[in-house]
């Protein structure tokens, strides 16, 4: 059976457009079989995720517009890049070709062949190295790309309490200022946490990791929502 080359688009939040990933994929990849997903959280959460991982085989190619679109946790993201490189799965990402499974491959290709002399000693330490150093450079780029999603959290954090702080309502009834202490902490958590707003998790747990009830949650995911797009215009 021939090798088959899949697409995988994912969005995190309303706003953002998936198409402009699957045209990034198709300009280098037309005959992707493109696979999406919209609103989910971490890789476990995402269902076409599951059913895509389910059919890749070995000699197969899944291509990503970016890292931060196959994981934005740099531990999960370097256990799937693992998997998926000893499952004899290519991995290709747009963005940050440095750590395509191909450039991985050449740089353990590369190690420096033993002679059978004690001088293997030395050539093995550096073997060591050198593949070493190819799999930091693999998760630096995961952890870069949490990086920006805890900065992005941060900012929207601030923003929020700035406005607060400034007397401006966060959600809720026209003229009616929110202050309890307890909303105020729900909503920075929600905020942090959710995959809506860049967080990595989604409604389900969110509202377990918040014990918020199901109406209160979305009560101040709609307030959130409301103020955040109150900040754009």
């Amino acid at each position: 059976m021939a090798n088959k080359t899949y697409g995988y688009c994912r969005i995190s939040t309303r706003k953002q457009d998936i198409e402009r990933q699957v045209r990034n994929i198709k300009s280098e990849y037309p005959r992707a079989e493109i696979y999406r997903e919209k609103y989910t959280g971490t890789t476990l959460d995402r269902p076409n995720w599951k059913r895509l991982n389910s059919l890749l085989k070995k000699g197969d190619t899944v291509v990503f517009d970016s890292v931060s679109r196959m994981s934005r946790n740099a531990n999960e993201g370097m256990e799937l890049y693992e998997d998926l490189f000893n499952r004899g799965v290519n991995i290709v990402f747009l963005k940050e070709k440095h750590v395509n499974t191909e450039v991985y491959k050449k740089s353990l290709e590369q190690s420096i062949q033993t002679t059978g002399t004690e001088v293997d000693i030395i050539l093995e330490g550096i073997n060591k190295y050198l593949i070493t150093l190819a799999k930091k450079q693999i998760k630096l780029a995961f952890e870069q790309s949490e990086k920006e999603v805890m900065d992005l959290r941060q900012r929207t954090s601030e923003g929020i309490e700035t406005a607060r702080r400034k007397g401006k309502q966060i959600g809720g009834v026209p003229g009616k200022k929110l202050t309890t202490k307890k909303s105020i902490e729900s909503k920075k958590k929600i905020l942090a946490l959710c995959d809506e707003f860049e967080g990595i998790y989604s409604d389900k747990i969110v509202m377990q990791l918040t014990n918020l009830s199901r109406n209160t949650y979305y009560k101040y995911k709609r307030e959130i929502r409301e103020e955040l797009e109150k900040e754009c215009k």
